[in-house]
């Protein structure tokens, strides 16, 4: 059963919804679509911001590597390793501070949570994450935050995913959301604290990333 089932057409309106807009919740989006106009100028940038600072697999507090690369841009990045989960303006890779966030990508984030009905989002860290064919990511919180009245604007590119939308407790069963190239999803509010994940990308190639999933996902982390 799709998720927009679940909620009567009144919960569906957001100041600028299009026919191809899906809900999740009463404050989470999927935005069908939405980047595919940028997606020339974000790899552009992207190819800056990996060349400052390389993607990578972080090593989590309990050892495990993550199948996922990472890199990150803007005032703060997000790093992992044995004394846990933090923001931190230094690069620990590179001893530099991390690349700027790009105006493009600030706009894009900005238009979309506004789209939805998040007015004046300033994101001051954009997750850049890189996945290949198996890579997956667990389901978890966004809560490494000091600021959770903004959303959290996250951004596909290349091969598509199943992403899993879940309730404020672990155990809740998650919704499973196909993503594909230029979706933008956007959760905030009553949703912000939901858990959420990747299941394993299939070997799905895309004719102009091949076999790579790119997201990028901006949050405001203070």
């Amino acid at each position: 059963m799709s998720t927009m089932s679940l909620f009567p057409p009144d919960a569906l309106a957001t100041p600028n919804a299009s026919a191809t807009d899906q809900q999740l919740g009463p404050g989470a989006w999927v935005l069908r679509g939405y980047a595919l106009d940028d997606v020339d100028g974000l790899l552009a940038e992207l190819g800056r911001i990996r060349r400052q600072s390389p993607f990578r697999h972080m090593v989590t507090p309990g050892g495990y590597t993550m199948s996922v690369g990472l890199t990150c841009c803007g005032t703060v990045g997000w790093t992992a390793d044995h004394k846990g989960y933090r923001y931190a303006a230094i690069d620990p890779e590179t001893g530099q501070p991390w690349p700027a966030m790009p105006h493009l990508f600030l706009a894009l984030a900005q238009q979309a949570a506004s789209h939805c009905g998040y007015a004046g989002f300033t994101p001051d860290s954009c997750l850049i994450n890189r996945y290949v064919p198996g890579a997956r990511l667990s389901l978890h919180q966004d809560k490494d935050e000091t600021d959770f009245s903004a959303p959290i604007v996250s951004v596909s590119l290349g091969m598509p995913a199943m992403f899993q939308f879940g309730g404020l407790k672990r155990s809740d069963r998650p919704e499973k959301v196909p993503l594909f190239h230029g979706d933008i999803v956007v959760w905030g509010g009553p949703d912000r604290l939901r858990y959420h994940g990747v299941l394993a990308l299939k070997d799905d190639p895309h004719p102009l990333l091949g076999a790579n999933r790119i997201n990028l996902t901006f949050r405001k982390t203070r």
